[in-house]
């Protein structure tokens, strides 16, 4: 049994970004679904692992961490990954790309803020509306930050950056957002496609039966 535990909701693409992660350290671990539709994140016990209701939480060394970000350094910091430039320089470029996704498309782009701004307008139709408006634009900034040569999201190594656009890419072609035109996007994720930790990651690998 092992003593690494994941709670996670299967299309979410904060916990995406730590299934890949646990997969490229080769970390064994036991997931938990947390079903974000049916709200289990607000129930007392998964408040308990996480004040903010939210997932992924990772159970590891003894600890509970959330975040996903802050999980990826942890994993690295601890010596099961190595996915952040030694360069200064692009380590920093690295950074940039992935908290454009992380902490500037994702947070207005979460299930629960989509589901608010349907109620407000009493209309369905606004949670694609509100996806596309802010996808398309935050891919296309991501696109002029992305490396030229590649083929991953900084050049020829694969870093956290990567981990956070290919869940990203999905969220995009779930809500109809076009990036047929995003040429290094689509390299990036051609490349991702390939390995084996990214195929074991994906929604239709992990989803409920």
């Amino acid at each position: 049994m092992t003593d690494v535990v994941l709670y996670d909701y299967w299309r979410s693409t904060a916990s995406w970004r730590v299934r890949i992660a646990l997969n490229l350290a080769d970390l064994s671990y036991s997931s938990v679904p947390v079903d974000l539709v049916a709200g289990d994140q607000g129930e007392d016990a998964h408040v308990a692992r996480n004040p903010q209701a939210l997932v992924p939480v990772l159970e590891i060394d003894g600890l509970r961490l959330t975040q996903s970000m802050a999980i990826l350094d942890y994993l690295e910091d601890t010596g099961r990954l190595s996915l952040r430039p030694a360069d200064p320089a692009q380590a920093a470029r690295m950074r940039a790309v992935l908290q454009a996704i992380a902490c500037e498309i994702h947070p207005v782009c979460n299930l629960r803020v989509a589901a608010h701004a349907a109620r407000l307008t009493g209309r369905d139709e606004t949670r694609a509306e509100w996806m596309q408006h802010f996808i398309r634009p935050g891919l296309v900034a991501i696109e002029r930050m992305l490396d030229e040569a590649g083929p991953f999201c900084m050049g020829a190594s694969l870093t956290q950056a990567d981990l956070a656009l290919i869940p990203q890419l999905y969220n995009a072609d779930r809500w109809g957002v076009d990036t047929s035109d995003l040429s290094k996007i689509a390299r990036v994720a051609a490349a991702c496609a390939d390995l084996p930790a990214f195929q074991a990651a994906h929604p239709d690998a992990v989803m409920p039966e």
